[in-house]
């Protein structure tokens, strides 16, 4: 098994195979992703392990909620779970987060092939386009029951595929398939956009706070190299909150990086003196500076002042 870090070399190198942008990686700790990837209008919020099991579900939540207010996708690549490798062609999920090997990322990316399989309790699945099933059955004369006794299960179960779109087994779509000679198995399309329970995580820090009294959307991170998505309707910027400090320049980079791939702006709200007014692409705002804005759209001048410094 690789170590992570020659997991994530490889990732990289396979995004970038696909005409991605990356930004650096995430090197300061506590992470919950690794790294941002964009092609196009796909953005990607990467996490990569080893084995899957290491993602716990406060990360995984947080990486849910960073890429909904970033308008990406989450995905977590690694090679196991539990003692088993993980299938090629195959998407499994934890905590919500879709969870690809190297080779399925590099077939859904590089190749166009989205998978067909997906792992659930107890096995891998597929699901059948229920429409299409029914239809083809009708048009063919074949009865419910006729088709229940040919895959040996009840008229109940034929109903739900061709109702609720129910999953099945791999067996049993490749039965269905062979008795219709026609493609019904529907790909997994694994950077399809998640629904997030996002409710309202509490402002606690004061001079996030700040922006919200100026009108902004505070989203906060615990776990990523910025302290909290800040937007309004026509402004994404990646915040992050600091003394002036080593540390916060190298977060500033980082972040720097972050927002170039994510197509959003950065700032570092600074707590006491700055003696920058920005590091590559973040704009480095002192808390003094921060207290006389009323308006979202002062603290966008503001910003946009700073870069072109």
């Amino acid at each position: 098994m690789m170590d992570k870090e020659l997991l994530a070399g490889r990732v990289e190198e396979v995004l970038r195979q696909a005409g991605f942008s990356t930004s650096d990686r995430c090197y300061l700790r506590p992470r919950s992703f690794d790294l941002a990837a964009r092609r196009g209008d796909m953005l990607l919020l990467l996490k990569i392990l080893s084995n899957i099991d290491g993602l716990n579900e406060q990360t995984a939540l947080e990486v849910r909620r960073l890429a909904k207010h970033l308008f990406a996708s989450p995905l977590l690549v690694g090679e196991k779970t539990r003692d088993q490798f993980l299938e090629r062609g195959a998407v499994y999920f934890r905590y919500g987060i879709p969870t690809l090997s190297l080779p399925t990322l590099a077939d859904c990316i590089i190749e166009e092939e989205l998978p067909l399989v997906y792992a659930a309790h107890g096995g891998l699945y597929v699901r059948i386009d229920g429409l299409k099933m029914r239809q083809l059955r009708l048009e063919r004369g074949i009865s419910l029951g006729a088709l229940a006794s040919e895959l040996g299960v009840s008229r109940r179960t034929i109903s739900k595929y061709e109702t609720e779109s129910m999953d099945t087994s791999v067996d049993v779509a490749l039965r269905i398939e062979e008795i219709f000679e026609e493609e019904l198995i529907q790909p997994v399309n694994p950077f399809a956009k998640g629904s997030v329970d996002d409710a309202r995580s509490q402002v606690t820090d004061n001079i996030l706070r700040l922006l919200l009294e100026i009108g902004f959307e505070v989203v906060p991170a615990s776990q990523a190299p910025f302290n909290a998505i800040t937007r309004d309707e026509d402004l994404v910027v990646l915040t992050g909150v600091s003394k002036f400090s080593q540390s916060m320049l190298k977060k500033a980079r980082l972040m720097s990086s972050l927002s170039a791939v994510a197509r959003t702006k950065a700032a570092v709200i600074v707590d006491g003196e700055s003696k920058l007014e920005c590091i590559e692409e973040t704009a480095l705002i002192k808390k003094s500076e921060l207290e006389t804005i009323d308006e979202p759209c002062e603290f966008e001048d503001l910003v946009m002042e700073k870069q072109n410094k």
